[in-house]
């Protein structure tokens, strides 16, 4: 606009004679000096009306609803769409938008996206199955046999198996600090081979005193073993912190090796009230609520962040790596290992259950909230 400025107040032949001094050509010279006789641009903008490209949506205003038939095919698009079993990436949404004559980049897409709400999740673990029409009331009725226990002086465990780990130079998911380009070497594959040994974590979680104790059996998970890792527990623990307890209230998932329909974890748990003089108090959480167990979010998930990125490479390394697990909050964890036989297969009628366990039931869902006494 300068050049054609001082064209114009130059007059005749001041168009060449600034073409000539500046390098420009005539025809921007002569288009600047028709530009200073329009009218000015309202504030705020640098161009006239209609300058620039037309927006995407204005181009194909089909195209956002395009967009998310890709995206949620189950909900907004075809349900048979080949994309429902395709990482549905930038570059593959903007290479199947572009094959249906709307042309996009992946850029654009990502932009897109992000304005109509959309972002990058992963899956969120929720969904625990069929609610029980008890599983309120039965939440409230343990939350307060707990509060009674714990303000008697009885002592109260929680109780459950962590999942097995393989045994052996896997990978452990998680990481940790090592010298730069210098990762633990594990095994391409991990394959549950029958020959690879397992360790099965039975955790015991004192709600009381905030500690743990961890039974790491190497056969199989029964409920043997889960009534051995609670007898376990109290030879080595209870009867010393609990010189005077009568009553023992154990809160368990309803699954399991300690689940409620299991005959061979009654008959076990008798076993261990005889040998010990204690009534054994169980309360089990309703069904498909395992992750409302204190074991697992006191216990179980301080145990996995202390061994992430370690190869469980033998048992001494579980035992070990357990044995150190700590929280700022002073929680304190004993591991030992348990080599004994527990075989699988025994059944257990309802007889013979009958006649070996003294099980009163309460009055409120007497299958989940139960007392073995002594015999």
């Amino acid at each position: 606009m300068m050049a054609a400025n001082e064209a114009r107040q130059l007059g005749y032949g001041g168009v060449s004679r600034v073409s000539r001094a500046c390098g420009l050509s005539r025809v921007t010279i002569a288009k600047g000096i028709a530009e200073l006789d329009t009218p000015p641009l309202s504030p705020g903008r640098i161009r006239r009306p209609g300058a620039g490209r037309p927006s995407l949506l204005a181009q194909d205003p089909a195209l956002p609803q395009a967009l998310e038939a890709l995206v949620e095919p189950l909900a907004r698009g075809d349900p048979e769409s080949p994309l429902r079993w395709t990482c549905k990436s930038t570059r593959v949404l903007a290479a199947a938008l572009t094959a249906r004559r709307h042309p996009i980049s992946h850029e654009k897409v990502a932009q897109w996206l992000r304005a109509m709400d959309y972002s990058l999740q992963s899956n969120r673990k929720t969904e625990e199955g069929a609610d029980h029409p008890d599983r309120d009331a039965q939440f409230r009725y343990l939350n307060t046999q707990v509060r009674r226990a714990l303000r008697a002086g009885t002592p109260v465990i929680s109780v459950d198996t962590k999942k097995k780990e393989l045994i052996g130079n896997f990978a452990n998911t998680g990481r940790q600090w090592r010298p730069t380009h210098s990762p633990d070497a594990v095994a391409v594959h991990d394959f549950p081979a029958p020959e690879v040994p397992r360790a099965f974590p039975y955790g015991i979680y004192d709600l009381g005193r905030n500690t743990g104790f961890v039974n790491v059996g190497t056969d199989h998970d029964t409920g043997a073993f889960a009534a051995a890792s609670i007898h376990g527990w109290w030879r080595a623990e209870g009867r010393r912190l609990y010189p005077h307890a009568r009553d023992l209230l154990i809160t368990a998932d309803a699954g399991g090796s300690n689940g409620y329909r299991l005959r061979l974890w009654k008959i076990a748990l008798q076993r261990i009230a005889n040998a010990t003089g204690v009534s054994l108090r169980v309360c089990h959480f309703p069904p498909g609520t395992s992750k409302w167990n204190k074991v697992e979010h006191r216990l179980f998930s301080f145990i996995s962040s202390n061994w992430r990125g370690q190869p469980l490479r033998d048992y001494e390394t579980i035992v070990r790596l357990i044995a150190s697990t700590t929280t700022a909050k002073g929680l304190m964890v004993t591991c030992r290992l348990d080599r004994r036989r527990y075989p699988v297969g025994r059944r257990v009628s309802a007889k013979e259950l009958a006649a070996e366990v003294n099980l009163i039931p309460d009055r409120f869902h007497g299958d989940w909230n139960y007392t073995i006494r002594p015999k």
